[in-house]
């Protein structure tokens, strides 16, 4: 995501690109204030599991268990601290643990953050498990998780929780609490940024710091990086969600650095921050650390999960090998040497999508690929709308940062299920910190005349900032104002929101997929309620979005 919010500044001034004195001295500074305040006091009695246990990535015969044990109190994340434990797991089909079906141990050291994996096999397929770890004679928290259905399965339906867009010091995580609360969930989507990469007060939160990030220094090392997935991890509601249902997550950019290309990152300076190459490779080796992920090529997210008969889901990496994105309005955008799959990965896309025997073929997708305009918003709408995507001050109508900058890809793509005929295709997408239900045209400047060839859902942010919050406005103010003028000049965008917070809920049966759009009451309340905003669904077969009046 784009956005550079920094608290001290309006939106309607320029804030200092680096911070590279404040910067340079906290990338030297001792790490053990900061990663102290990361833990709990409970941290005194070790060995302990204060980070919670997890799981993801979900097969028919198996499911990626996680934890993080501190064997001692001084094993703080990215301390490099504390000596190696023995820890093991159990998986069970009851939450009393009676009915046992895999048991195991490894090492947990600090070359790992006292990390643990556990890649559990010979599961039966489309079912509930309980799983727990242990050390040195303490138990962690029991959790749920559950296998995909066989490949060959007639599946009825399949329920996701879709998320994306985390930002720590903007709120609280009260979209993981109601979701993980449902009960109902095969699996749990997160699209991105499910970390920030911003030092304290860097990052759009209203002027208000809910709660400060740690380390409070913006993230650069792997020690860093750790603590700041350390921190995250001992959210309960993030806690609660990752005990009820495994995830499927992938990466955007804020769990590396804004804006971040193959090559570099707007929020990078090179030689001040180091090399762009340590720093990334720093960060992916801490979210394979702290997430219950399978890299599918090494230093990657992208993968194909299935889910019988009923869907496949194809999910993407749209940072690791894209071009670095150009300014608008020089065509750089239609360059058909530039890409943001890489051209290995949309060879892999389109394979996997023609090959699919599934009735959906689902695309976990970092940012928005339907085209957007902005339109004719007024000059007060236009500014922080143009922050919020990073588009040039003057407006011009393009996102370079989604597949709107890479246009070739976008079109071979799209003109691949096309020319194959490949229908049900739907695009799962976060960033944008908005919520949207889009037809994907084969051409938006004559759609509705022009074919659709896919349909995307994108989910608002958890609590990073929306429009409504760049300019400092009630709840709803925008959207009342700026979704006419979006739809108008965007013909393929049946519903925007631009101003609410919360997460997604999409139930798939074989007649149609269902995105039910849930909002929160106060990101700045621990304690804040869910409530249902509208349902899309498109129906089997029609490629088109269409509004539907109830929640599944």
């Amino acid at each position: 995501m784009t956005s550079r919010i920094r608290s001290h500044a309006s939106p309607d001034s320029p804030s200092p690109r680096r911070r590279t004195v404040v910067k340079a001295a906290a990338a030297g500074a001792v790490l053990a204030a900061p990663l102290a305040a990361a833990i709990p006091a409970r941290a005194a009695q070790a060995p302990a599991f204060l980070h919670g246990v997890a799981s993801g990535d979900p097969l028919p015969d198996g499911v990626l268990l996680w934890t993080r044990v501190t064997p001692v109190p001084e094993a703080v994340p990215g301390s490099g601290l504390g000596p190696d434990v023995e820890v093991s797991w159990t998986v069970a089909l009851d939450k009393a643990f009676t009915t046992i079906v895999a048991k195991g141990s490894t090492t947990a050291g600090a070359a790992a953050d006292h990390t643990v994996k556990a890649d559990i096999r010979g599961l039966a397929p489309a079912t509930d498990y309980w799983f727990r770890f242990s050390a040195g004679g303490t138990d962690s928290p029991a959790a749920r998780t559950r296998t995909a259905p066989a490949a060959d399965a007639a599946v009825a339906s399949l329920r996701f929780g879709v998320v994306s867009c985390a930002n720590w010091e903007g709120g609280y995580f009260a979209s993981y609490r109601h979701l993980a609360a449902r009960g109902d969930l095969d699996a749990w989507l997160h699209l991105g940024d499910y970390i920030y990469e911003y030092g304290t007060g860097e990052y759009g939160t209203r002027d208000t710091v809910v709660r400060p990030h740690a380390p409070t220094h913006e993230i650069l090392t792997l020690a860093d990086y750790r603590t700041r997935h350390g921190r995250y991890k001992t959210d309960p509601d993030l806690q609660a969600l990752h005990s009820a249902a495994p995830v499927i997550a992938i990466w955007d950019d804020h769990e590396m650095a804004n804006d971040a290309w193959s090559g570099g990152a707007e929020n990078h300076t090179e030689g001040t921050e180091g090399t762009w190459a340590a720093r990334q490779s720093a960060a992916k080796r801490a979210y394979f650390e702290w997430m219950p992920v399978r890299p599918a090529i090494a230093g990657t997210t992208y993968r194909r999960l299935r889910f019988g008969k009923l869907a496949d889901l194809s999910l993407l990496d749209l940072r690791s090998f894209r071009s670095q994105q150009v300014s608008v309005g020089n065509g750089e955008v239609d360059d058909p040497d530039r890409t943001i799959t890489g051209r290995a990965q949309l060879d892999w896309l389109k394979a996997g999508l023609k090959a699919s025997d599934t009735t959906w073929r689902l695309v976990g997708n970092s940012v928005m690929i339907a085209p957007f305009a902005i339109g004719s918003l007024t000059a007060d709408l236009l500014k922080p709308l143009a922050e919020l995507l990073g588009l040039p001050k003057e407006g011009l109508a393009l996102n370079p940062d989604q597949w709107d900058g890479y246009t070739d890809d976008r079109r071979e793509l799209l003109a691949h299920l096309r020319d194959n005929a490949i229908r049900n295709t739907v695009f799962l997408t976060g960033d944008i910190h908005m919520a949207w239900a889009n037809d994907v045209p084969l051409n938006a400047g004559t759609y509705p005349l022009s074919a659709s060839a896919a349909t995307e859902f994108v989910v608002t942010s958890v609590t990073s900032d929306n429009l409504d919050d760049l300019l400092k406005v009630p709840e709803g103010t925008v959207t009342a104002v700026a979704s006419p003028v979006i739809r108008a000049a965007n013909r393929h965008v049946h519903w925007v929101d631009t101003d609410r917070h919360g997460y997604g809920v999409l139930d798939i049966t074989a007649e149609r997929a269902q995105m039910d759009f849930y909002v929160l009451s106060d990101r700045t309340k621990a304690g804040a309620t869910s409530s249902w905003a509208r349902s899309y669904r498109t129906r089997s077969g029609t490629q088109k979005v269409e509004r539907t009046y109830d929640p599944v």
